[in-house]
């Protein structure tokens, strides 16, 4: 078993977010909350894409561009109508040919596929003075470069164990220090997802998540995680209070639909529809 550090634990309380959430100045404009990036979905996976478009578009980004393919852009464009589309981004950028520095946040990773492609365009986005939010497709073992922009990554426990080399026991039973412990390593922030999900920051900050229910373990609610970050990224100052709120908020929205219904019953893209509610309630 590996020698694990037992941190320190913050609870991200109510609180918390009240403070830290980001006032949105009245005369404001698009440009003031910049564009962000996100490279999602595919043919098989178009939803992936939707769920992180909408997400991050209800999260106070001022304008999205979705990276993604020609087949899924046809099929979700109607309903993320706000966003502008790139097709074929990935490829573009694994080869050089796209530039990204102008964009204040990226998220890569929602149903992509882990292929040779998706690893040529981190390697590229990695490269990048730009806030990074790795997921799903675009997670793997690697070793990741110091970067002077923040690296976030948001692996669920099966994942974390794919890309950390920590077991299955190791992070179910320490998970605190497992992130903690890659976080420190790869000098990335690390958001272990679970019942209480655990943010991991490479300052050695530990906090937990206090919101969420089963309702979350369904398909499609990370991706809308991912989506609330890459928002969340645009609008707060701090990165690691926009990991915070949009973890937070997530959960809350969860924790909202089922004073009503069932946690049974939630769909992934009805985070983003009770989050304008919810987020209104913390300002």
């Amino acid at each position: 078993m590996n020698q694990l550090h037992e941190p320190t634990i913050i609870v991200w309380s109510q609180e918390m977010v009240r403070h830290t959430l980001p006032k949105r100045k009245q005369e404001s404009h698009k440009g003031s909350f910049g564009t962000a990036l996100l490279l999602a979905g595919g043919p098989v996976m178009p939803g992936a894409a939707l769920l992180a478009g909408l997400a991050a578009l209800r999260s106070g980004v001022g304008k999205l561009e979705i990276g993604t393919s020609r087949e899924t852009i046809r099929s979700i464009a109607h309903r993320t109508a706000e966003a502008t589309y790139i097709p074929d981004a990935l490829q573009n950028i694994a080869n050089g040919s796209m530039p990204f520095s102008h964009y204040r946040a990226i998220a890569c990773g929602p149903g992509t596929l882990p292929d040779a492609v998706t690893e040529a365009a981190v390697d590229t986005l990695l490269t990048a003075e730009t806030p990074l939010l790795l997921d799903a497709g675009a997670l793997s073992k690697r070793r990741y470069p110091e970067r002077t922009a923040p690296l976030i990554l948001t692996p669920h426990t099966g994942e974390f164990e794919r890309i950390s080399g920590f077991t299955q026991e190791e992070i179910l039973q320490f998970p605190a220090s497992c992130a903690h412990s890659f976080a420190l390593e790869h000098h990335a922030a690390v958001v272990l997802k679970g019942p209480s999900t655990i943010i991991a920051l490479p300052d050695g900050r530990v906090f937990q998540n206090s919101t969420g229910n089963s309702a979350l373990a369904k398909g499609g609610t990370g991706d809308t995680l991912t989506g609330m970050i890459l928002g969340m990224l645009t609008c707060h100052v701090r990165y690691e209070h926009a990991i915070l709120n949009a973890v937070f908020l997530h959960g809350a929205c969860a924790d909202e639909f089922i004073k009503t219904r069932s946690a049974h019953t939630m769909l992934a893209h009805e985070i983003s529809e009770l989050l304008p509610f919810v987020w209104k309630s913390y300002e």
